[in-house]
């Protein structure tokens, strides 16, 4: 079956004339030298900045998930998830799909983490920013928030910690948008970013490849129904406990 699928799309990509011109990007992305290109660099940083700059916005995300199983075969889970935020203290995102259907309010001063399917939520006092909160998130409840790097104020660093070599790939088009295409390396993590051109440079994509696990799984999103004028409600950032929601204790790492 295998070789049956190869011969019909080799096949394809020859009637479709589209042989040479993929060796000819593999040649170009190939050819590209060692370092950061300052392009790259220059492009990331207009698009971290441009997004630490606004005070509220909201986007949509599709995350997709890889896991090795001990096989050595890959298996894929989804998630969407709505993010809303507001600097400097106020973030929500509601997650839906595979292996999550969650939903994450901070509110400035408690994170409150509800699971509407299991009727029950956790609540956690938490720090007074954005960014600290997020870290609190990660290192103490072992949860990333969709996107989490890029809603920091402090997005470039976090991004480019530790990264050897990066370049722009090309231009592409995610979602209908053209984009610029960057990709980064470190020792372990693979970075690919693409950044919408003009002047909104709001990031489109990105994908980690995790090199340092055995068959180097990915993590993707892909951001759409960007707003960087959204109305929020009074109960936007606020939790109100659902009828029949039992609130859980935490043990905190």
């Amino acid at each position: 079956m295998q070789t049956t699928f190869r011969k019909h799309l080799r096949a394809a990509l020859v009637r479709c004339g589209m042989l040479a011109a993929l060796a000819g990007i593999s040649l170009a992305v190939q050819a590209q030298p060692a370092g950061i290109a300052p392009e790259a660099q220059q492009l990331l940083k207009a698009s971290t900045d441009f997004l630490a700059r606004q005070q509220q916005f909201s986007a949509d995300t599709r995350n997709t998930l890889e896991v090795v199983l001990k096989s050595g075969q890959k298996v894929e889970f989804n998630h969407t998830a709505r993010v809303s935020a507001q600097r400097p203290n106020k973030l929500r995102a509601e997650r839906s799909g595979d292996l999550v259907n969650q939903v994450f309010v901070y509110d400035g001063k408690t994170l409150t983490l509800h699971n509407p399917q299991d009727k029950s939520y956790v609540q956690v006092a938490a720090p007074d920013t954005l960014e600290a909160m997020l870290e609190f998130a990660r290192t103490k409840l072992d949860i990333v928030a969709p996107a989490g790097d890029l809603l920091n104020k402090n997005a470039y660093d976090i991004l480019m910690d530790g990264v050897t070599d990066g370049f722009v790939v090309g231009k592409a088009v995610i979602e209908g948008v053209r984009c610029d295409h960057l990709a980064f390396r470190a020792p372990q993590v693979d970075l690919q970013i693409w950044i919408q051109e003009g002047a909104q440079p709001l990031p489109r994509k990105f994908i980690i490849t995790t090199r340092d696990l055995p068959n180097a799984p990915q993590f993707a999103v892909t951001m759409t129904k960007w707003n960087l004028k959204p109305t929020f409600g009074a109960q936007t950032f606020t939790f109100t406990p659902p009828a029949g929601a039992t609130k859980v204790d935490f043990q905190l790492r």
